[in-house]
């Protein structure tokens, strides 16, 4: 469903995307993969940002994509506070 939903999002379909982005969520909720479920938050609030100007729930999605990504010590925690700051310039903007 992570995939799709980024072809989606690739095709400019961002409801489409956005829609599946949440129900894998669910789906990693329930599994228990973090993993994915970091890099999921983290594109779905990316997809927020930009397409939607939804700057408070992107952000809300990102910090949580950050929260798992630190508290697994991934260097892809670093990526993630970049976006961060770009989306928090964008909201200021």
């Amino acid at each position: 469903m992570h995939c799709l939903a980024g072809i989606y999002a690739n095709q400019g379909e961002v409801a489409k995307a956005i829609a599946l982005y949440e129900q894998s969520l669910e789906l990693q909720e329930k599994i228990g993969d973090v993993r994915v479920k970091a890099a999921t938050f983290a594109m779905l609030g990316q997809l927020l940002a930009d397409k939607k100007g939804d700057f408070d729930k992107a952000l809300n999605y990102l910090q949580q994509s950050l929260d798992i990504l630190q508290h697994l010590r991934s260097p892809e925690a670093e990526t993630v506070r970049r976006i961060i700051a770009e989306v928090q310039r964008m909201a200021d903007g």
